[in-house]
């Protein structure tokens, strides 16, 4: 049986356009970067001791599968996270604006018996955002709890000019990658 470790709800509605419907597990893994840690290893980190902690929560099942994830916004090697609030929301933003930045996502899935991940990351341009368009995007609530306080799939479309990579994986599930993950685990995705 399939078992998401993630308190995402855009991670279960991508594995539900997989067709599969997982058990949700609630892990509680710090996400908070090393000091000198490369922000890709942190992605990567985070998202296997979510996957640790879920297989840990799972291990009296027998043939459970856990799969865990964690995406963050890149942007001159610094990691955004999720904002603390609108005014970090705002800065986080106005950085982003007019460039060019990485979303990078990393899954993992593991069983008793193996784990395997995937890495994608991919490029997002966003064009130049004026301050009422900032503004006007605050006020909507959607940057809580988005990694680079923006959701690709919401209101924040508006603002990207490019894109190359992976959409589902900037919303926090590649579901390429994820289907073939999960095939290898035995999970028909």
């Amino acid at each position: 049986m399939l078992h998401l470790a993630s308190r995402s709800p855009r991670r279960l509605d991508l594995l539900r356009q997989l067709g599969l419907e997982p058990a949700l597990l609630d892990v509680d893994v710090p996400e908070v970067r090393a000091a000198g840690e490369p922000a890709l290893d942190y992605v990567n980190r985070v998202a296997r001791e979510k996957a640790g902690a879920g297989l840990l929560a799972v291990a009296g099942i027998p043939g459970a599968v856990v799969l865990a994830a964690d995406t963050e916004v890149v942007l001159d090697d610094q990691v955004f996270g999720k904002p603390s609030d609108a005014g970090d929301a705002r800065a986080m933003l106005r950085r982003l604006a007019g460039r060019t930045h990485q979303v990078a996502t990393v899954v993992w899935v593991a069983s008793a018996s193996r784990e395997a991940s995937a890495r994608v990351v991919s490029d997002v341009t966003f064009d130049p955002v004026d301050d009422d368009r900032l503004a006007a995007y605050l006020a909507c609530g959607e940057w809580r709890g988005k990694a680079g306080a923006y959701a690709i799939q919401g209101r924040a479309a508006a603002f990207i000019a490019h894109l190359s990579g992976s959409y589902s994986g900037v919303m926090g599930l590649p579901l390429r990658e994820t289907a073939g993950l999960l095939r290898a685990h035995g999970v028909a995705a």
